[in-house]
């Protein structure tokens, strides 16, 4: 797939006080079973905010459109999404395209 039009999965979390290790944790376990169960993902990469160690954003490239939904649709990926409720004020999931690089 040509670089410009790689896909991602993003999210934006914001975790509730004292939950970021807890937050950290099962979004780690949900990515392990992304990366080796789920066809066309690729590694998934989570960031926290030095400065705001409650805000958190993840992301992680995808073969297609197809792959994500049918990720989206399996049972594993609504048992993470409600543990990550139960953790976060705010959770913004995005599906995008590279659309520029730099180099």
């Amino acid at each position: 797939m040509d670089a410009l039009d790689q896909l991602y999965t993003a999210g934006s979390w914001s975790v509730k006080p004292g939950k970021e290790e807890e937050f950290t944790r099962a979004w780690d376990e949900f990515a392990q079973w992304t990366s080796r169960d789920q066809p066309g993902a690729g590694q998934g990469l989570l960031l926290q905010d030095i400065d705001n160690p409650a805000r958190f954003l993840s992301f992680g490239p995808w073969e297609s459109a197809e792959r994500v939904a049918e990720w989206r649709a399996k049972s594993e990926f609504a048992a993470f999404l409600a543990k990550a409720r139960e953790l976060c004020e705010d959770i913004r999931p995005s599906t995008l395209k590279v659309v520029a690089q730099s180099g």
